[in-house]
């Protein structure tokens, strides 16, 4: 159980440090090159680990309750260096819950080719090698699912704000209580619509 726990972490990890690149990757793309020159542009983990939601958060809910909620350190952009200054905030935001379920979505259609031949592959890898290509799948849906939650400081806050400006007041001054607001609807709600995704993508239960 632990060497899973590890194993689940080490995943986090990767997932979200190309989360935090992808976000970087498409502000430098629109002409933004905050986070090239702050060094962030990098899939160094080293360089995007945030002490809470890269070590403390997941690894104290791993291991005490099997849940997994991380997240990396933010990478800088300026929003006024964007090429598109009327939709390139939205695009920048959406880069790294984008990332997450492309990792997914690949992963997950060489599950359903593995499922789909296992008699060719069952020699060569052992089944823990397809459940392990499962958990990679749900955990950046799951990842990609709760950084899209409209609460501060989730990429979902800002797509809000830029598609819905008007309620741009209401959703800062969550403040920091966004964040715990979107835990309990990570809790609650995001497990049913990430096993929902999986199906979709897999053609399988995870």
């Amino acid at each position: 159980m632990l060497s899973l726990n590890i194993f689940l972490y080490l995943v986090i990890i990767f997932s979200s440090v190309v989360h935090e690149y992808s976000h970087g990757w498409m502000a430098y793309r629109l002409g933004d090159p905050t986070a090239k020159n702050a060094g962030r542009l990098t899939l160094n983990p080293l360089v995007h680990i945030d002490l809470i939601g890269t070590v403390i958060l997941p690894l104290f809910l791993l291991l005490t309750s099997g849940i997994f909620i991380g997240w990396a350190k933010p990478v800088p952009y300026n929003p006024y260096n964007l090429s598109d200054k009327r939709y390139g905030s939205l695009k920048v935001g959406l880069a790294g819950p984008a990332s997450n379920i492309l990792l997914a979505v690949l992963l997950g259609f060489l599950l359903r080719l593995f499922t789909a031949y296992y008699p060719m592959f069952a020699g060569v890898f052992p089944p823990i090698f397809f459940e392990l290509i499962g958990f990679i799948v749900y955990i950046n849906i799951f990842l990609a699912l709760f950084n899209l939650l409209p609460f501060p400081p989730l990429d979902g806050s800002k797509i809000f704000e830029d598609l819905f400006p008007r309620y741009r007041m209401q959703i800062v001054s969550l403040g920091f209580a966004g964040i715990f607001l979107a835990l309990m609807v990570s809790f609650y709600f995001l497990p049913p619509l990430a096993q929902f995704v999986f199906q979709i993508i897999t053609g399988q239960r995870f």
